[in-house]
């Protein structure tokens, strides 16, 4: 695949990531490996490597990488992971897991996002992606329990089905806030005493919406 964007953006983006705190050596290589300009609206592409969260089809957001690489470190994902992502939107956050999980299941309730995602999966080559339409609040209950889940999209609680689906010794990390002004990103390990949670990083992310598109 040839085009005017490519390897020396990302490694001027893993450079500017470093120089923000992400030190984990996997995350920022996960980072240098997937093609932005792949999962930006055509409009923006020029823009894709810019730390800046960029406009999707159907009122939806993909993150800044940012925000991006400092949730993925805090996943903490090891290479036998199993990953459920909630809110597959571009599908750029999913492709950098893909490089540091053993498999990834993520879900999209906007159908028009799901399979432009998946083409991008396919087109890309990540075949350690599972990808599906539907309410991911609901999580995916026939393929728990999962090691590691990342939320994309905010909500006042986490879903309790979510936390059900983690392992125990397990870990979720999503942004959490009654209102899109005091959202944090929010850690919670599941223990075999229950759940430890720990508030991190203000953020800004689009609502967690349940049910699906067509409800």
């Amino acid at each position: 695949m040839t085009n005017d964007i490519g390897v020396n953006e990302r490694v001027s983006l893993v450079m500017a990531l470093r120089k923000k705190g992400i030190s984990n050596i996997d995350v920022l290589r996960a980072m240098e490996l997937v093609p932005r300009e792949e999962f930006v609206h055509p409009a923006f592409r020029e823009q894709a490597y810019y730390d800046i969260a960029l406009p999707l089809e159907c009122g939806q957001t993909i993150s800044q990488p940012f925000i991006v690489a400092c949730m993925t470190e805090m996943l903490a994902v090891n290479k036998n992971d199993k990953v459920l992502e909630v809110g597959t939107g571009s599908g750029y956050q999913a492709a950098v897991l893909s490089h540091l999980g053993r498999r990834i299941f993520t879900i999209e309730r906007f159908r028009d996002l799901y399979l432009s995602a998946r083409d991008k999966f396919d087109r890309l080559g990540l075949d350690n992606i599972v990808t599906r339409p539907g309410d991911g609040s609901e999580g995916w209950p026939e393929q728990a329990p999962f090691d590691r889940i990342i939320v994309t999209a905010a909500a006042a609680e986490v879903p309790g089905a979510l936390l059900d689906q983690l392992v125990v010794g397990g870990r979720l990390v999503m942004p959490v806030g009654e209102h899109r002004d005091h959202q944090k990103i929010t850690i919670i390990d599941r223990t075999d005493k229950g759940y430890e949670q720990e508030q991190t990083l203000p953020v800004r992310f689009v609502p967690l919406i349940t049910g699906n598109e067509d409800e």
